[in-house]
């Protein structure tokens, strides 16, 4: 294998010293109409001519002689790479995912998740890797960070928006506080039909709600003490364009109202006016509120829910992309430079700590610990300095990275267990703790791992939901966890 053949598109590329990993995920590639070369080493990879040809590349990490890593610096940036490795470390895939790779997977790789990644990095190869742009077709403005990654996740958002926006339809933005809705709205304005005309931005929770008829609709002068004249409002200001209204959760029921007859009959009236005013606008809402409970207290009206709830958008909180912390906060620590200066160096324990942590605050919340961190560095380095991370103001550890039980301990310490002795026991596998059992500061780094999910799951009474928020990963992350270290 290895020849050039006379092809007007590159094959898939896989890369790995085992022969059954090369056939099996080989066939796995030509059975979704791909076609492939397989190479035993990096070496002959190099040597056969096909790395003059930028595609995806399926590559094994732990290669002889020279490993995937080093391949990979070698290879032009438009290469989109996907790792296969035996082993999951954080500090590994943090490196690669630095040096551009796309995805990380352990062997077995699912089949799904495999072609999945393969799909998206076919897609890419001809263009320039913008790691730091998720949508390629329309660069974001310097500090839409909401954007930034390539999980999973956020793939999932961006593709909902790349539906939406070429429609008219009113999306509904919904996530925590921090994980970039407004971000997300932009983003569907500049993709739409109404790119050219106005994006107004309104925060429903920041204004009186004495002031938030006059704010969205305007009003005639006289119409109430303090309007010397009148004032057009913020559909006006959107007209042809797109209005964002944030935190549509805090809008008083009385505008709840107006609002409603806006997305009916596509017409409202100023305060103190008496003449219906027609509007084209696009509206896109976000709250980070349960609106069904608020429906249930009384506090929202379901038939604006239901008018809202044209598109519904979830943006993930940052403990389900964590993927994206290293992109991130090379974003962080590098804009604002100018042509020619040094990055910023991150050490790649600073990294295992930010992935530690559960993020409350999302992604505004990284961005304010990164840059009081560029604050309280020297040299433009970020080193593992309990300074920048003061337990009191960000709940993150102060211990050394280096220590993994501390890296585990930070986890643990966002929900401190409280299971008795006798649900952790009723949790089973090979080698299982005593009862009521803490982390062993000597075991392995696997083992920490398996005593923090019993731990975990011991504190949640077994909810295996609330288990996987609290340690910060996906469901079905757990599972996959929980049947690797054979917990029941």
């Amino acid at each position: 294998m290895g020849g050039i053949v006379t092809s007007s598109v590159a094959p898939v590329y896989v890369v790995d010293d085992d022969l059954s990993v090369r056939e099996s995920v080989g066939n796995l590639i030509r059975s979704a109409g791909w076609p492939v070369e397989a190479f035993g080493s990096a070496r002959e990879f190099l040597e056969s001519g096909w790395a003059s040809r930028p595609s995806c590349l399926v590559l094994d990490l732990d290669l002889p002689g020279m490993t995937g890593l080093e391949l990979q610096r070698k290879l032009d940036a438009k290469f989109s790479v996907i790792f296969l490795t035996g082993r999951g470390d954080i500090p590994t895939s943090v490196r690669a995912m630095k040096a551009g790779a796309q995805e990380f997977l352990t062997k077995p790789p699912p089949v799904d998740e495999l072609l999945e990644a393969i799909g998206r990095a076919l897609t890419r190869t001809s263009l320039p890797r913008a790691h730091a742009q998720a949508i390629e077709s329309a660069p974001l403005p310097d500090g839409r960070v909401g954007m930034i990654g390539e999980s999973r996740a956020l793939r999932r958002v961006l593709d909902l928006v790349e539906a939406v926006a070429p429609s008219e339809a009113t999306v509904l933005i919904l996530g925590e506080t921090g994980t970039g809705k407004e971000r997300v709205a932009r983003a569907v304005h500049d993709r739409s039909p109404r790119r050219s005309q106005p994006f107004v931005s309104v925060n429903c929770a920041a204004i009186p709600q004495s002031l938030i008829a006059s704010d969205l609709f305007g009003h005639e002068k006289g119409a109430f003490t303090g309007a010397m004249q009148r004032r057009t409002g913020r559909f006006e200001q959107a007209q042809g364009g797109t209005i964002f209204l944030d935190e549509i959760g805090d809008l008083p029921a009385e505008t709840q109202v107006a609002l409603l007859r806006v997305l009916q009959e596509r017409e409202f009236e100023r305060v103190g006016g008496h003449h219906p005013i027609a509007t084209d606008v696009r509206v896109i809402a976000a709250t980070n509120r349960d609106l069904p409970s608020a429906i249930a207290a009384g506090a929202f009206r379901s038939d604006l829910f239901y008018r809202l709830n044209v598109f519904p958008i979830e943006m993930p909180p940052l403990r389900e992309r964590k993927e994206d912390i290293p992109l991130l906060v090379e974003y962080f620590t590098n804009r604002g430079q100018g042509p020619g200066t040094r990055a910023r160096i991150v050490d790649p324990r600073v990294l295992e700590l930010l992935h530690a942590y559960s993020w409350p605050g999302n992604i505004r919340e990284l961005q304010n610990v990164v840059e009081r961190a560029l604050i309280m560095s020297s040299e433009g380095e970020l080193t593992v300095d309990a300074r920048w991370f003061p337990g009191s103001s960000t709940g993150l550890p102060r211990q050394r990275v280096s220590d993994p039980p501390a890296v585990r301990e930070a986890t643990l310490r966002e929900a401190p267990p409280t299971g008795t002795s006798e649900e952790v026991s009723g949790m089973t596998g090979p080698n299982s703790g005593p009862a009521g059992a803490t982390l062993n500061a000597g075991g392995s780094l696997a083992e920490l791992e398996r005593q923090t999910i019993l731990l975990t799951l011991a504190a949640v009474g077994g909810n295996r939901r609330l288990a996987a928020t609290k340690l910060g990963i996906g469901l079905r992350t757990l599972y996959e966890k929980l049947k690797r270290y054979e917990i029941h």
